[in-house]
């Protein structure tokens, strides 16, 4: 035993860095817990969206440690076969939607509770701070619902993204706007934007304008606002004002509350609007609003009524429902829930928590989209750690319900567009 231990020493001796010793001198054992950080807003103004991705994380952390019969990737349970079938322990930490809050999480995570890997953030701001962290002490970071473009263009080899980021779900806008165009004949001509003033809000803007003028789209409003202001009535005012064909909202969940009601208060109602999902698709939005969200487009990463291709849906949905959601899977509960299923697959296939292992199997990643619950071509990085078959959908409040209308060949109800003026 004396040879082992010093052998081992030696081993941790010639590793740079204190973190990156850590990180490389963990090895799993059968049956051994892998632990796995989760860094979310568990308090505060976002306290329901971080709750939900709990129960979600949670929801697939049982759906790999237990026993199913469920059709998709590790939907067998059983724990990681890859590692003599070691069960999956999900550490949470609240961020407060803080970056320096989940900037300290992330490294209490990795120094002192041993942490193989960390999957967050809710916010893109987040992310920033958490990513950089990971980076610094070369574990994975899971990007599971954070879609601002700019998180994997920081030159982070740690960095992994199943989801799609704003550039692709823009681009999905942009697309339908084309296509319901031509169907109906009543094009857009022009938008709004309204955005908060974070990474998330400022990137989807700059896009939005961008992606407009390479359509031919007037750009009548862009109007940015400072997150968790108390009033955007003056905001509702203006863009009742530009009057656009279709306003592209970018808000979390208290300011797309308040931006709607202002805009109700202010009798604008629009033709259309297409939001950038964040808050727009937290069920406390449209608790909140009621009546108000029908009619209302997000583009999405998920469907939930896309049953006939993805099979496995209605089971994951019924195990989160009863972990205390009681709602539905949506677009954030299902990316969050994926991300921990992309990892859990690594982590079977590396057969080994050794960060580096751990990497180049995350690397290797190749998921067929079927093998998920997610509308997606599959799962595969490329060398900034995004995922290059992550499609997104369009989504529409019709009737209570969010129903799939875009594209055409995966809708389940065909959109309810008036813009015709």
């Amino acid at each position: 035993m004396r040879v082992t231990r010093v052998s081992r020493r030696a081993v941790l001796a010639g590793v740079a860095g204190v973190g990156m010793a850590g990180a490389t001198a963990r090895r799993a054992r059968a049956a051994d817990e892998i632990k796995i950080g989760a860094v979310f807003p568990l308090s505060g103004n976002a306290a329901a969206i971080g709750q939900d991705a709990k129960r979600a994380l949670e929801t697939m952390a049982d759906i790999i440690n237990g026993h199913h019969d469920i059709p998709m990737l590790l939907g067998q349970g059983g724990g990681l076969a890859g590692l003599g079938g070691a069960k999956v322990r999900l550490l949470f930490a609240d961020s407060q939607n803080n970056p320096q809050i989940a900037r300290s999480a992330a490294e209490r995570f990795i120094t002192q509770d041993g942490v193989v890997a960390i999957i967050g953030s809710y916010t893109s701001a987040t992310a920033v701070t958490i990513s950089q962290i990971c980076n610094r002490y070369q574990i994975p970071y899971i990007s599971a619902d954070n879609s601002s473009p700019s998180l994997n263009k920081q030159g982070l080899e740690w960095f992994f993204r199943p989801s799609p980021t704003d550039v692709d779900f823009t681009q999905a806008m942009f697309d339908f706007f084309a296509a319901v165009g031509a169907k109906t004949g009543e094009k857009v001509q022009s938008v709004a934007i309204i955005h908060e003033n974070s990474v998330f809000g400022t990137d989807s803007a700059r896009l939005q304008a961008s992606l407009a003028a390479a359509a031919g789209i007037k750009v009548l409003a862009n109007i940015s606002y400072q997150a968790n202001i108390p009033s955007l009535a003056v905001e509702a005012e203006r863009l009742r004002a530009a009057d656009a064909d279709v306003l592209m909202p970018s808000s979390y969940t208290s300011d797309a509350i308040l931006l709607v009601r202002a805009m109700h208060d202010a009798g604008y109602k629009p033709r259309a609007i297409m939001a950038q999902d964040a808050g727009f698709i937290d069920p406390a939005f449209i608790a909140a609003v009621g009546p108000l969200a029908d009619g209302v487009m997000s583009r999405s990463a998920f469907a939930i009524d896309a049953v006939k291709e993805r099979p496995a849906i209605p089971a994951v949905n019924t195990l989160f429902r009863a972990s205390g959601a009681n709602k539905d899977l949506n677009d954030l509960t299902a990316r969050e829930l994926t991300a921990l299923q992309v990892l859990g697959d690594a982590l079977n296939r590396a057969k080994s928590t050794n960060n580096m292992a751990l990497r180049e199997a995350l690397r290797a990643t190749d998921i067929k989209g079927d093998q998920t619950i997610m509308p997606w071509a599959g799962v595969k990085f490329d060398d900034t750690g995004q995922n290059v078959k992550s499609n997104p959908v369009i989504l529409q409040q019709q009737n209570g319900e969010w129903r799939a209308v875009f594209p055409f060949d995966i809708a389940t109800a065909p959109p309810v567009w008036h813009i015709k003026r």
